[in-house]
């Protein structure tokens, strides 16, 4: 069973980079033709995929964040981690990790989340 778990800061304030870090374990972040994402969703709207990583340590993102985000990965660690640059309130949201098939747009593993405010 992969199981993952985000793990960061609960409070950032304003213009700071916000940095979060998935954890799996079950599973290896470099299984073939799997890719690994970060999904927000701000507090009364729905979900917004971020940006991702591939088994292979290709990265593709949204075009709203592309300038704004940035994902990386620790394969001994079986981590990948996300940044976010000059964070405002609007960046405020639960955050997830999840897996997805390469492929597809369908996630079948997902971390709990973790709330993230952005506040001075």
């Amino acid at each position: 069973q992969v199981q993952l778990q985000e793990s960061g800061p609960g409070l950032v304030p304003p213009s700071q980079t916000l940095s979060l870090t998935c954890t799996v374990s079950g599973g290896s972040i470099t299984t073939s033709m799997t890719y690994w994402s970060w999904i927000r969703q701000p507090p009364g709207k729905g979900l917004e995929w971020m940006r991702a990583i591939t088994y292979s340590g290709y990265t593709f993102y949204s075009p709203s964040l592309k300038s704004r985000t940035s994902v990386s990965r620790d394969t001994a660690k079986n981590q990948f981690t996300l940044q976010l640059t000059s964070v405002t309130p609007e960046d405020t949201a639960v955050y997830y990790c999840a897996r997805g098939a390469v492929g597809t747009d369908e996630f079948d593993y997902w971390g709990q989340g973790t709330q993230v405010t952005v506040s001075s």
